[in-house]
Parts: structure tokens; sequence; C-alpha cells
């Protein structure tokens, strides 16, 4: 905002901007590393992690909402605790996990 009023919005996106948007996506994906390596070693440490540096309570939340993809409420009626409970439980259960992952690559 600048002297009070409103900038005018930008130039919208033109259906050749939409196409090279699409070609420098498309030019991305052909021309990227392929990461597959770094994915394993990720998946591997998480699954380590999960089962050596987490709380049962933790890995429990973590499998239900990441896994079976259960959402908050779900896991609390399950559970048979508070959506509070489960939200802080989830929370530190991610903060213990990125604790152990950050230096793993």
């Amino acid at each position: 905002m600048v002297g009070g009023r409103y900038s005018a919005p930008g130039k919208a996106l033109t259906v050749r901007d939409n196409e090279f948007l699409g070609d420098l996506t498309a030019w991305e994906r052909a021309h990227s590393e392929d990461n597959e390596n770094q994915m394993e070693r990720l998946r591997r440490n998480i699954k380590r992690v999960r089962d050596t540096e987490l709380t049962a309570r933790q890995a429990e939340m973590i499998h239900l909402y990441y896994d079976l993809g259960m959402s908050i409420p779900q896991i609390a009626r399950e559970q048979g605790v508070h959506k509070s409970s489960v939200s802080r439980t989830l929370r530190r259960g991610r903060e213990r996990l990125k604790r152990y992952l950050q230096y793993s690559f």
C-alpha cells in the first residue's frame, strides 16, 4: 500500500506463461537428480528412530496418524484420551524424530 492506496494486482498469467511453466516443470523432472538412495536412507532411519527413540505412545500415535491416515479426533476416540493429548504427543514425537533425523543425510 503506497500513499493510502492499494496497488494494482500483477499481470495475470497468459496461456503462453502456463505453457512455459509446464515446460519448465517437465524439464526439471527430466533433469533432476535421482534421490532414491537418500529417500531409502531416510526411511531406514525413520524406522530405527521410531523403534528406539520414541516412547511407545508417541510411536503408536505417529503410526496411526501418518501411516494409517487417522485424524486427531479419531485417534483420541480410539485411545480414550482428549484431542489435545493426541496433538501434544504427536508434536513431541515429531520434535524427537526431527532431532534424531536432522543429521541422517
